[in-house]
């Protein structure tokens, strides 16, 4: 027995004595590294081991802490490759064909996770899809109790006919469109979960942090939720506890180096949309903190229009309340949003057309951080005037002039109410590069309304440069969300 113990002793030594060194899954063959940027590079060995990462011309060497993570920082590249990528310990890993130019988090719900392969003219996209500088990264789907240091798995993918179908569909024409316009390589980071709340995005710091969310945590465990699902038989809900989807699908990139992110999600916080007021931007700023890089930019996707809970002015918009939220998140540094009313179907809630959402979005990302000045907004109310029995309304994103794009030739969607905070159907029309709006029975107007529904569809105020208006309001009367909060019981 002696001889079995000290014989199975020296195998579990030279076991250790030969531990590998390991890469955390975002790095892999294939993978775009951010250009203009410190790339940092992190892993695990043996405490104490020597480790050595070389790419391009550049060779840095760090040693593992006492529990065996490390982590180095390579100096800027400018955008290139192919290139190897090279760590060195008792083992070596060589990444191949790493590239180094824009890299963008793509991250949200179901029109985020949304593929190419089911999107409007996707066999021919699929067909045209041959750029091999435009790479993805899909992170598998999975939630964690506390901040996990890898997902489980994932890899990057070429844009090509192979593979192109199942990259996220916003994500891939956002790049598609940065890379016809830099012909720079682009990475695409799509860690996206369908039917997800925002709560379950956002750190428990973060939470611990705010006024509005401090109480969360003590109500009910991590555990507990867990228990009661096995229970049931059932797999634990992304959206049955805060941070879970934040510990294992965002913490495992941080610190990897990126241009910025951008998000399309809602839909699951409507009913709280007074609440996302506060929840969108903690979450915004959760994650430049945690990553480090600044306000990095982060671009958003408003809610197209969708027949939810029918709501409109008269019994109150859920899902305008939500849109109202994410305009008010534009008040953060290096954010910004593109409008999409005009894209929505009514009877589905994830519309097809994705490519003119990642185009919208590759406007807004080319004139702030690339240097293509152009228009990249619709018209935003700025300001009203009562002008008797008219209200007129001042926007930015105008200076060209507007445009009805619409084979009626004039402007739908307005509402106007009196004192009385009745929204009645408006008349409106474009004068000295304002709309007037107006009803002859309302004779002392105090309010408008501009797609203010769950379901517009037909609103059709446009700039001359063709982005829609953002739906609007110039009143602040109490709505139908603002009682509504997120509590970890439901």
């Amino acid at each position: 027995m002696r001889k079995i113990s000290l014989l199975l002793s020296f195998v579990c030594c030279s076991l250790l004595a030969a531990a590998n060194i390991t890469l955390p899954r975002i790095f892999g063959t294939n993978m775009v590294l951010q250009r203009n940027q410190a790339i940092p590079v992190w892993g695990w060995a043996d405490p104490g081991e020597k480790i050595t990462v070389q790419f391009n011309q550049q060779t840095v060497k760090t040693k593992a802490g006492k529990d065996g993570s490390w982590r180095l920082s390579l100096k800027q590249e400018a955008a290139g490759g192919p290139y190897q990528f090279i760590v060195k310990g008792k083992n070596t890993i060589t990444l191949d064909n790493v590239l180094v130019g824009e890299v963008w988090i793509c991250s949200g719900q179901s029109n985020m996770e949304w593929p190419v392969k089911n999107s409007d003219s996707a066999q021919r996209e699929i067909a045209a899809s041959d750029y091999p500088l435009i790479r993805q990264i899909k992170v598998q789907r999975t939630i964690a109790g506390e901040p996990a240091k890898d997902f489980p798995a994932g890899e990057w993918k070429a844009s090509n006919p192979d593979n192109v179908g199942d990259f996220t569909a916003v994500g891939y024409f956002f790049g598609r469109k940065l890379f016809q316009e830099l012909n720079v390589p682009i990475g695409l980071i799509n860690t996206s979960w369908g039917g997800t709340i925002i709560e379950a995005w956002t750190s428990k710091e973060a939470f611990e942090r705010s006024e509005e969310f401090k109480n969360l945590y003590g109500q009910v465990s991590f555990a507990d939720k867990q228990a009661a699902a096995e229970k049931e038989g059932k797999p634990v809900s992304p959206n049955s506890y805060p941070a879970i989807l934040f510990n294992g699908m965002i913490n495992p990139l941080i610190p990897f180096a990126i241009k910025g992110a951008i998000w399309y999600q809602g839909e699951s916080n409507a009913l709280r949309a007074f609440q996302y007021r506060k929840a969108f931007p903690l979450m915004i700023k959760d994650w430049r903190d945690r990553w480090g890089q600044g306000d990095f930019p982060f671009y958003f996707v408003q809610l197209a229009s969708y027949a939810a809970n029918n709501g409109n002015s008269a019994v109150g918009s859920s899902w305008g309340e939500l849109r109202e939220a994410q305009t008010l998140t534009l008040s953060l540094p290096h954010t910004g949003m593109a409008v999409i009313m005009d894209i929505g179907v009514s009877n589905d809630i994830h519309p097809r057309n994705k490519q003119d959402v990642g185009a919208r979005l590759a406007a807004i990302a080319l004139n702030n951080d690339y240097g293509m000045k152009r228009e990249f907004s619709g018209p935003m109310y700025q300001s009203m005037q009562v002008d008797g029995n008219k209200i007129r309304l001042s926007f930015s994103h105008a200076a060209n002039g507007f445009m009805v794009k619409d084979k009626y030739g004039y402007l739908k969607g307005f509402e106007i109410a009196g004192d009385d905070r009745r929204f009645q159907y408006a008349k409106a029309h474009i004068e000295n590069n304002e709309v007037v709006v107006y009803n002859d029975s309302i004779a002392n107007p105090v309010a408008v309304r501009y797609g203010w529904a769950d379901d517009m569809p037909e609103v059709n105020l446009y700039n001359k440069e063709g982005f829609p208006a953002s739906p609007f309001r110039t009143d602040n009367w109490k709505g139908i969300t603002e009682e509504a909060k997120y509590t970890l019981w439901k």
